[in-house]
């Protein structure tokens, strides 16, 4: 008897899989360095919507209560980085994904939690919670609604949403501030001494962003903030003296710390709407992270990452956070380092885990100065419309109506921005939905891109068609082309 393979087995052997490339093994060193690294780029931008979110519900001044909401985001992010990490493999692309805190459904959450001591959030988190499990229903087959979500619908929309959210920064500088003029009329304004500082903010900001080398160069926000709080010390502007307050290690006791989830129809349908837009980035992400690793990106693997995506709404509640979706600074810094093991996001998961143990680190970053945060609001919030822009820009706009369809949901969208009350003679129920600038202009946007684009055989490619073909290399993750510069500043 021969003792040669047999050509099954050698069929057996020559059918093995190949390695994937996100499945790379590093050192436990190179793992917390890169890990670390990708923590650092996120950050600011992971508690930023609790810091909204909570100055909304009135708790500004509660250093207590924001450490809290900071604490159950960097939490919420470290678990659901996991999922979509490691996780099963139908929960979780196991892909170098970092999801966390979704700024997407932010302005229509501080809509829902406005407030005084945060008596609002339970309607803010019942409503995430129940769009999460909306959203996780739709998974298996978003496939076929993405359709509907071209790049001219998602680009309209992620804008608006940017836009939406800058006088929240305009807030922040303001302070609670007032101008009494000649006529005894007191209006809000902010201060010079505001000014100044939300100024200085941003300058270094500007600055770190123009001279600071890559990796560097994106951490310029954070930088900011520093320097402001620093310039803020000896001016009296900044108080840290309440962080005694907050609780130095985790507390179980704080799960539904601001209550159980409240129900109601209104605020679910507007966060029904918003997770629409979030799967539909959230699927454009996946793709665009398959492109950079060059891995395989198939239905049932968009699905398993939307799930991983939407899981933070669901478990949100319970930690106190909003909604999730993956990050795209984290995306670019893929293809800026080249470092494309799913393992190093998963060290920084756990590294976000052990942060958002500390609630105090949460209260520190809660008592910032608010015009601070104003002067670093501006450059993230106008982030996000820009990339809103730079997926618009995928857009072939000789076609008038693609014109049209923008425009009217520009529009719609800027109503009651420019006026609050526009819409105080319907039912507070309706007015709750049509008050945000987001939901009338996502609506406009697909119902007039199914009557342009859709009816009649007039469809477009859908997202995930446009993105695995149209970007190169760095495709939407790369906004700033770090990956044609010169070297690999990147790497530590």
């Amino acid at each position: 008897m021969s003792n040669s393979p047999s050509a099954k087995d050698s069929a057996t052997t020559n059918a093995a899989p190949r390695p994937r490339p996100e499945d790379e093994r590093l050192p436990l060193r190179l793992l917390l360095v890169y890990g670390m690294q990708h923590i650092l780029t996120m950050y600011a931008g992971a508690v930023a919507p609790a810091l909204v979110i909570g100055a909304a519900a009135g708790l500004a001044n509660d250093p207590a209560s924001m450490g809290i909401l900071v604490s159950g985001a960097l939490l919420v992010a470290g678990i659901a980085t996991l999922l979509q990490t490691v996780g099963h493999r139908r929960i979780g692309a196991q892909m170098p994904i970092v999801v966390a805190a979704s700024f997407v459904p932010v302005s229509a959450v501080t809509a829902l939690a406005a407030g005084q001591n945060g008596e609002n959030l339970p309607v803010a988190f019942g409503a995430s919670l129940a769009a999460g499990v909306f959203a996780l229903c739709l998974t298996p087959f978003f496939g076929q609604l993405i359709r509907f979500f071209p790049p001219i619908v998602t680009g309209t929309i992620i804008t608006v949403i940017g836009i939406s959210l800058m006088p929240v920064a305009a807030r922040w500088i303001m302070d609670g501030a007032v101008h009494t003029g000649v006529d005894g009329t007191a209006v809000p304004a902010a201060p010079v001494a505001n000014l100044a500082l939300a100024g200085v903010t941003l300058a270094v900001i500007l600055l770190g962003s123009r001279v600071l080398p890559g990796i560097w160069g994106r951490l310029s926000i954070l930088l900011g903030m520093v320097v402001g709080t620093l310039v803020a010390l000896p001016l009296g502007m900044a108080d840290f003296s309440r962080i005694g307050e907050v609780d130095i290690v985790f507390d179980p006791t704080s799960l539904f710390y601001f209550g159980p989830p409240r129900f109601e129809p209104a605020a679910i349908i507007t966060m029904c709407v918003i997770m629409l837009v979030v799967l539909t980035e959230g699927a454009s992400h996946i793709i665009a992270v398959g492109e950079i690793t060059g891995s395989k990106v198939d239905a049932r693997r968009i699905s398993a990452g939307l799930r991983a995506d939407v899981s933070g709404s669901i478990i949100g509640p319970i930690l106190n956070s909003t909604p999730t979706s993956s990050f795209a600074q984290n995306i670019g810094l893929l293809a800026l380092t080249g470092i494309r093991s799913r393992y190093v996001v998963a060290v920084g998961a756990g590294i976000l885990i052990l942060l958002g143990l500390f609630p105090v680190l949460g209260g520190v970053m809660a008592a910032l100065p608010t015009p601070v945060l104003g002067g670093a609001g501006l450059v993230l919030f106008g982030s996000v419309a820009a990339s809103g822009v730079k997926t618009l820009a995928k857009v072939d706009f000789t076609r008038n109506l693609d014109l049209v369809l923008v425009a009217a949901a520009f529009g719609v969208a800027v109503i009651p921005l420019a006026y609050p009350t526009f819409y105080s003679f319907l039912p507070e129920s309706v007015e709750m939905i049509a008050h945000s600038g987001i939901i009338g202009a996502a609506v406009t946007a697909i119902l007039l891109n199914i009557c342009f684009n859709v009816v009649g055989g007039g469809g477009r490619r859908a997202p995930a068609e446009s993105s695995a073909r149209e970007p190169g290399p760095t495709g939407p993750a790369d906004p700033e082309g770090a990956a044609h510069r010169e070297g690999d500043p990147g790497r530590p």
